[in-house]
């Protein structure tokens, strides 16, 4: 039996001859039983057009100006047996044809490649053109010059194999594009109006450009004197878009090299023949590039998030009709997400700042406490003093109270730093950013505004944390000078105090901490920006943010110490004989009379060796944080971006990075609807065209649809 068996499949073999299965991928088949559905008859798995289209074209995806509908003119190229269905070996097939490297042109060949015998007849691609192009669509001539240089007069068709029919598709768009000029040019001068330019472009390029290009076509006539769009400058406009990956590339290089990111338009075709042999750009098509990124910043000046508007197909003003429908509902389910992914990232950060804060704070926490005892001597003459300088302070708090007593009070400095630095930093950044215009930039006064009111809003939390510290760190110095004077601890000191003492000096604090924050916050941009060349596009080294950091809070340090001296006097428990005051006017006229002008600046070189090594210490501590422990789910320490409390310009074009091989499927459609915007939409009732897939021709249907008469 097995003998004869063998001899039936040998007979068979030799009749009709053998195939090898395909070899598929793990991820392939998944894919496809993942869509597929179950045939009632065969048991076989096998995709129809619908399923088809879910595969390659997800619904809660964004496919920009493409209608998910079209994406059903691949099924045909899938479906090689005409049969209605995509089985497991056409899905295989299919992927395949997608990882050639010409996938986008060879897709396109094989649509109109009707009879697959490896040529485009002229009568099949010309009966397709007619039944999918749109019922109003400009009107092509296919009997043209042009045409006729690819597929040979009425007399002399010819099919076009597959180079030829991709080299005939590369140049479709200029044709349509001159013939539809030409048919609007009615009295022949060489001139358009403006909406009949914007149809043009409309019907032969929509797919490929963004929202703010499409919406301000009509405005390319104001790159001229007159009110009409030349033909000069529609094939400016057509060279321009045609060359948008080179344009965006010498945009990128042209801004990384600029100090603030932004570049004028002589500084764009400078770039252009640094980088480029023979695809120079013409003045007329820089004019063009510049006009359209620049209707919201006529400075002529722009950046990366100017240029986005332009280059980057996929940028949106605002959604309309069903597609924008759909993006919202996809917009809707991410927002969830998307919120408590920002909670958690925003509490990590605030974690790691607080750990870096403290770790700042603690560093120079011997300086803050000789500063304070400093500011707290009283006396004019040098016997009523107990320090002769910070030096000498620092050598007898050690003798006299050991190296802990240089961190007498540290943890009230510790628990403070941590709120402190959030609601600055936040507040400031919020302000800021109410007050900055599209390209972030801002009015000083706007910028000191910001930092004042940044500095006035921590002191609500500050203060009662100042007051403990600053009896805690002059209290072994009362011990010393005291007999018999009592050790207090934090809580004792705020109980004795109260809700009302806790806010003892309130009035100064806000004095020293307002314009502290208002000289810091702005000269710490301006270094940034203008001295260390920060940008959208060159981000500083951890030198050139410590050194930025470091002078900025020399002139803010030192040119608030006298309201930080009145501050500590106020806050400072008063010991016997010493000057009760009773305000910051009595302080102020007190402190004047009794030691003189120079004591308002006490301690103030303590301050600004305090303040400019805090702050790189704290920067320090979060960068080595973020290495050691990253963000789970985020960018590895490498990658991670410096916080420095101040709102950063993002910008908007950036590189987009799609694996997936359905990708390509966008891009093959993008060439078809170089022939018609409406290719492969799904047509009324009332009108001509086709429906799902096409029965095409030779009598391939059934099951897989029809064409309309």
């Amino acid at each position: 039996m097995t003998k004869v068996t063998s001899v039936k499949e040998a007979v068979k073999e030799s009749l009709i001859g053998t195939q090898e299965p395909i070899q598929v991928s793990s991820q392939t088949k998944a894919r496809f039983n993942s869509y597929a559905v179950k045939d009632q008859e065969t048991g076989e798995l096998f995709m129809g057009p619908e399923q088809f289209i879910d595969a390659v074209a997800p619904p809660n995806e964004d496919y920009h100006k493409i209608k998910r509908e079209q994406y059903a003119l691949l099924f045909r190229v899938a479906d090689r047996q005409g049969r209605g269905k995509v089985n497991l070996s056409d899905w295989a097939y299919f992927q395949n044809l997608l990882m050639k490297p010409d996938a986008e042109y060879e897709i396109a060949f094989r649509l109109f490649d009707v009879d697959r015998l490896g040529a485009v007849k002229y009568e099949n691609f010309r009966r397709l053109y007619e039944l999918n192009k749109g019922p109003d669509s400009i009107p092509f001539d296919w009997d043209c010059e042009w045409a006729k240089l690819y597929i040979g007069s009425k007399q002399k068709r010819h099919s076009l194999d597959y180079p030829q029919f991709s080299q005939m598709l590369r140049g479709l768009q200029g044709e349509r594009i001159r013939q539809a000029f030409q048919l609007f040019d009615k009295d022949g001068d060489g001139y358009i109006e403006p909406e009949d330019f914007q149809r043009i472009i409309m019907e032969t390029s929509k797919h490929k450009l963004s929202d703010h290009l499409l919406e301000n076509l009509h405005t390319l006539c104001n790159i001229s004197t007159g009110s009409k769009v030349s033909y000069a400058n529609v094939r400016a406009f057509q060279n321009m878009i045609k060359e948008m990956d080179l344009v965006e590339l010498i945009v990128r290089k042209a801004c990384a090299k600029s100090k603030d990111g932004k570049i004028t338009r002589a500084e764009f075709l400078n770039q252009a023949a640094k980088i480029t042999r023979f695809s120079l750009f013409t003045p007329m098509e820089a004019d063009i590039l510049f006009h359209f990124a620049g209707l919201d910043e006529p400075s002529g000046r722009l950046g990366l998030g100017d240029f986005a508007k332009v280059l980057d197909p996929s940028w949106r003003g605002r959604s309309d009709g069903d597609e924008g429908v759909a993006r919202t509902v996809s917009v809707a389910k991410t927002q969830a997400q998307q919120f408590l992914s920002g909670v958690f990232e925003s509490t990590y950060n605030f974690a790691l700042g607080s750990l870096a804060g403290a770790f700042g704070a603690f560093m120079v926490y011997p300086i803050d406490l000789v500063k304070t005892r400093m500011q707290n001597q009283r006396g004019a003459s040098p016997g009523q003093r107990l320090y002769k300088n910070s030096v000498d302070c620092f050598r007898k708090v050690v003798r006299n109270e050991g190296v802990r007593g240089l961190y007498s009070g540290v943890l009230p400095q510790l628990v403070g730093v941590a709120p402190e630095k959030a609601i600055k930093l936040t507040v400031n950044d919020l302000v800021r950013g109410y007050f900055s215009d599209k390209q972030g930039n801002i009015w000083w006064g706007h910028e000191i505004l910001a930092g004042g009111m940044a500095g006035g809003c921590q002191v609500v939390f500050t203060n009662p944390l100042e007051i403990v510290k600053i009896r805690l760190q002059v209290q072994g110095e009362v011990a010393k000078t005291v007999e018999g004077a009592p050790k207090r601890s934090a809580m004792w000191i705020v109980r004795n105090l109260g809700l009302v003492g806790l806010y003892k000096g309130a009035s100064a604090c806000l004095l020293r901490d307002v314009p502290f924050s208002a000289i810091y916050f702005p000269t710490y941009n301006h270094l940034k920006r203008d001295v260390f060349g920060e940008s959208s596009t060159k981000k500083l080294g951890i030198l050139q943010l410590l050194t930025a950091g470091a002078i900025a809070g020399m002139p803010a340090a030192y040119l608030t110490t006298p309201c930080d001296v009145i501050k500590t006097r106020l806050q400072v428990e008063a010991r016997k004989g010493d000057t009760t005051y009773t305000g910051l006017r009595h302080a102020a006229k007190t402190i004047w009379k009794e030691e003189g002008f120079r004591a308002f600046f006490k301690g103030g070189p303590a301050r600004i060796l305090r303040s400019s090594p805090q702050f790189g210490f704290t920067l320090a501590a979060y960068e080595v944080l973020q290495s050691i422990l990253p963000y789970p789910g985020g960018k590895g320490a490498s990658e991670q971006k410096t916080h420095t409390g101040v709102s950063e310009v993002v910008s908007t074009l950036r590189e987009k990075k799609d694996d997936s091989p359905f990708a390509r499927t966008r891009n093959a459609l993008k060439i078809v609807l170089d022939l018609d915007e409406d290719f492969g939409r799904v047509r009324l009732p009332d009108e001509k065209g086709w429906q799902n897939v096409p029965t095409w021709m030779g009598g391939r249907g059934g099951a897989a649809g029809t064409i309309r008469p």
